[in-house]
């Protein structure tokens, strides 16, 4: 009601005598009625007008969000059913491939049977003995392209009755001298073929031949085994590196590739899988990082896109500080090229690691147990990871790493099975993992490893395998356990400043042995596995910087690591296998340069004996007589028969 008629009301309250209106002021407060219901009635329906709205809408959503949830429900239904077609798939094709064994199995059984049924009815044949005869048992068969008769006297008997002026038959007269004599030596020049047979490093590339390539390989005294393999890498410049890396290599300081690089490089570029067999300290490490670096150039460049799909590339070493050393090495060519290196080793934050992994990288480096765990706590995926390299893999299988090294392999999108055909995936036709395995030695686990997971490897052996660098020379000392120590200061003090390994076989004798050279005013300091990574670090940094000059250590430094300028090396504790004394010693001698290497031994160590005479006796060092005349040196213990299993 409006205020007018509220202020006529109150008017009408406040007199006790009756008021009449007007017929026009009765129709005026009727109309004002009739205007104040419409417009409530007006507000009324908007009211419930906008009710309806909202409740429609609600509906609408409702509806919308039953959709979602059957789309939902259609996806998931469809995706088992895929999985559940694979599934079914795979069984088949498992059902097949043992129905074939099976008749394959079938089949040779009849064969035997028929076999046994013809000797029981005719009898068996005994192959005849065949008998060499003497003129037969040492001959050398000569090629046609060495037959000396033809390719080098060929043009002296051209014209037989020709006077071969100058070599015992005078000269003519009229004709000056010096041209008769270059015409005799350009004559004989050619006849005896002193211009074609050339030494292969006078040569072009175009024009090496098969001997030439033949006497290369045994002048770098490289080793293949294996089919269709690439012809070498004699220098940096004939190589198929991309100009990019060549100028990386020629910052980085390598002047002239080592024979590993110049076999396994074109090896590398061809993505063949390689196992690598070569003495310490020869160039291992570039020769399987050029290689793969060449690879991921080919690739698109890690982008918001894709670094959330991993790395491009994976190297696994046994231990922290090779896996360190190696990223050092990769980053000094991946840095040219725009190429980002990340190492993933214990002792160190996972947190940090995994947030450096997803920021982006092509290239991870780590030991396989830091791997796995990353992996399965989803902080590494390598869902574009098809290059892998196995470094030390004896090493890792020793310390049991296998494991871990085949579940990082499963991780990765291409399959870790060969081929049933020896060439397949040469072509390529069909993506396989590109898989390097390197490693001083080549032990049966190795071999296995390589026999199961490897598509048609080259085995690239420089040397013999297993085989001491010429340039370290090795003592042996027969000695009693309380005299070891004396003997190590002795051996110290002839040293002086010069830098020195003591390999133990345990962490608690790394500690008394450290301790007690402390006392005896020695720069001595530790490294092995007991210590904190930070603590590690520190060691091994001052070692290289000669803060110190003498590490005792254990197997943590034996393989693989890389201090310059280590004169000597001395097993205080002779090791239990000759692959690790080998990796040992191998700290010394790197990079042409020379190195001793003295082995304290006692009777404890009777086990090895065998080996180690051996080794000696390929090496051309001296056997100390005791070991000579011991009964353990001459016997192989792996050759004896247990005499508790007869």
């Amino acid at each position: 009601m409006s205020s007018k008629r509220k202020a006529e009301d109150s008017t009408i309250l406040v007199p006790m005598k009756p008021i009449f209106l007007t017929k026009a002021r009765r129709e005026q407060l009727a109309l004002q009625c009739r205007l104040e219901e419409t417009e409530q009635q007006k507000k009324c329906h908007d009211l419930l007008r906008s009710s309806d709205t909202i409740n429609d809408n609600v509906a609408i959503t409702s509806n919308k969000n039953l959709d979602d949830r059957e789309s939902e429900r259609e996806r998931e239904r469809r995706r088992r059913e895929r999985v559940r077609e694979k599934e079914r798939w795979s069984r088949r094709e498992e059902e097949e491939r043992e129905r074939v064994r099976l008749e394959k199995v079938a089949a040779r059984e009849r064969e035997k049977e028929l076999e046994a049924i013809k000797e029981q009815y005719l009898g068996s044949k005994k192959p005849k003995k065949q008998v060499v005869k003497a003129r037969d048992k040492f001959r050398f068969d000569w090629e046609n392209t060495e037959d000396t008769s033809r390719d080098m006297n060929l043009l002296l008997h051209h014209n037989p009755h020709e006077a071969l002026l100058l070599f015992g038959r005078g000269l003519r007269s009229g004709i000056d001298r010096q041209v008769q004599k270059k015409q005799a030596l350009d004559t004989y020049a050619n006849a005896f073929g002193m211009r074609q047979d050339r030494h292969w490093s006078g040569k072009k590339l175009d024009e090496m031949t098969e001997k030439d390539w033949r006497v290369f390989r045994e002048d770098f005294n490289i080793s293949f085994k294996g089919s269709k393999i690439p012809r070498l890498m004699r220098d940096w410049e004939e190589s198929d590196l991309s100009d990019e890396l060549k100028n990386a290599v020629k910052r980085a300081g390598y002047r002239k590739p080592s024979p590993i690089q110049m076999a396994a490089i074109p090896l590398g570029l061809q993505q063949r899988d390689v196992i690598g067999i070569a003495e310490t300290g020869s160039g291992k490490t570039a020769a399987f990082v050029l290689p793969m670096l060449s690879y991921i150039t080919r690739l698109s460049p890690m982008s918001e896109e894709n670094e959330q799909e991993g790395p491009y590339a994976v190297v696994m070493a046994p231990t922290r500080e090779l896996a360190q050393q190696i990223e050092e090495e990769t980053a000094k060519f991946a840095h040219y090229l725009g190429i980002k290196v990340v190492s993933i080793v214990g002792g160190q934050s996972i947190e940090e690691q995994g947030f450096k992994i997803r920021q982006g990288c092509e290239v991870v480096i780590a030991t396989p147990g830091r791997l796995l765990d990353c992996l399965e706590r989803r902080y590494i995926v390598l869902n574009q990871c098809n290059y892998v390299v196995l470094d030390e893999a004896d090493r890792m299988l020793d310390m049991g790493f296998e494991p871990q090294v085949m579940g990082v392999l499963d991780a990765m999108p291409c399959t870790n099975l060969k081929p049933e055909k020896e060439d397949e995936g040469l072509d390529g036709k069909k993506m396989y993992r590109t898989t390097y395995m390197f490693s001083a030695t080549m032990p049966p686990a190795v071999e296995r490893l390589a026999r199961k997971y490897l598509r048609n490897p080259v085995v690239v052996t420089i040397g013999t395998a297993g085989k001491v660098n010429d340039s370290i020379s090795q003592h042996v000392i027969m000695t009693k356990e309380s005299d070891k120590f004396c003997s190590l200061q002795r051996l110290l003090g002839k040293l002086g400043d010069k830098k020195a390994i003591v390999f133990v076989n345990t962490k608690k004798n790394a500690d008394v042995v450290a301790r007690n050279l402390d006392k005896a005013g020695y720069r001595v300091t530790t490294l092995h596995g007991g210590k904190l990574q930070e603590q590690r670090e520190i060691s091994l940094e001052g070692f290289r910087g000669k803060r110190y000059n003498v590490l005792v250590a254990t197997e943590v430094v034996g393989r693989g690591i890389d201090v310059p300028d280590v004169a000597h090396v001395i097993n205080y504790d002779m090791p239990g296998k000759i692959e690790t004394y080998t990796h040992r010693i191998g700290r010394t001698g790197r990079a042409g340069k020379t190195g001793e290497a003295t082995t304290f031994l006692t009777l404890q160590d009777t086990g090895v004996f065998y080996d180690l005479k051996q080794m000696l006796i390929r090496s051309n060092s001296p056997v100390p007589p005791e070991l000579a005349r011991h009964e353990a040196s001459k016997f192989n213990p792996r050759t004896i028969p247990n005499k508790s299993s007869r």
